[in-house]
């Protein structure tokens, strides 16, 4: 009898399984559906994959090493030889700026990832526990709020060492605030629905509630907020790396416009060398944050009846 039972429940829970992968599978069709159908979203879906492309395919695009230098085709204007023409060292700035979407792209993802993931976290256990537990992590989260961006990752970049992962820690540590709050108060309201009630009447843990019947109804707000994060995270790290604390070794955004400033090239004519990067920064922040806002439509049905 009992092993009858058991098979049950185990074939019960392997079907589920498979019932699950489909409900989401449908559920991100029907947001990238929602995403494609708005036009400023499905501008903002081709300008991320191209930027995905051009940095996975980096050495296959890029028409020469971004760090090969040749003086004697210094500053050259664009020209059919060097599309974007070329930096004080002869550098392709073409080539440079292909390479820098890579380093842009892994701080903006990964600064998104732990931001989003900390975020929900301290959102989900305040909002559920309520108490002293809240009180504790939302004046966390005040304080938070009182210390400035930019200055705080230009300490530690300085305190530690210049690396993606310092200043990828750096703004996680300052940009969850956002995250937590607004989770925390969609928590205080799921936790008052009748499936929550109801699992706590028949002895589900508090872990379980959190994770199983919570956590799921946040993630669409958790998704919107990371897509927010990734903007930011790759507008801080162009900030930082063009007020000259980025990494030496990486080519990136912010740092060709460092270099392009400390060789006055706006004051020479040069409008290529500050450009060519700054055009590929407003792209992929503006396609961030055009997909962010679909996605934002998509998830919440008034905004839609709003715009109808």
């Amino acid at each position: 009898m009992s092993g009858d039972t058991s098979t049950t429940t185990d074939g019960a829970a392997t079907d589920a399984v498979p019932d699950r992968l489909a409900d989401a599978a449908s559920s991100v069709r029907e947001v990238l559906g929602i995403i494609a159908a708005d036009r400023l979203g499905l501008l903002g879906l081709v300008i991320l994959v191209g930027m995905v492309g051009m940095a996975v395919f980096a050495p296959v695009i890029a028409p020469y090493d971004p760090m090969a230098q040749d003086f004697t085709d210094k500053l050259a204007e664009p020209s059919l030889e060097h599309p974007a023409g070329t930096d004080d060292a002869g550098r392709d700035i073409l080539s440079q700026a292909i390479y820098a979407s890579r380093p842009a792209l892994i701080i903006g993802l990964f600064a998104a990832l732990l931001v989003t993931g900390l975020g929900t976290s301290i959102g989900v256990v305040a909002g559920y526990f309520g108490g002293w537990i809240d009180d504790a992590l939302m004046r966390l989260v005040d304080f938070t709020y009182g210390i400035p961006l930019l200055p705080t990752i230009i300490i530690i970049v300085t305190l530690l060492q210049t690396s993606m992962i310092v200043i990828i820690l750096g703004i996680a540590i300052i940009l969850w605030r956002g995250t937590a709050r607004v989770v925390r108060s969609r928590v205080l309201t799921l936790k008052q629905m009748s499936y929550v009630k109801s699992a706590r009447a028949v002895g589900a843990s508090d872990y379980r509630i959190m994770v199983h019947h919570i956590l799921p109804n946040v993630l669409p707000l958790t998704v919107l907020y990371a897509s927010f994060a990734v903007g930011w995270a790759i507008l801080t790290e162009a900030n930082v790396s063009f007020l000259g604390f980025g990494d030496p070794n990486l080519v990136t955004w912010g740092r060709m416009l460092l270099l392009a400033r400390q060789s006055q090239a706006l004051l020479l004519g040069l409008w290529w060398w500050f450009l060519v990067p700054g055009l590929m920064i407003m792209l992929l922040v503006v396609g961030v944050f055009m997909v962010g806002r679909a996605y934002e439509e998509a998830i919440n049905p008034e905004i839609r009846e709003a715009e109808v």
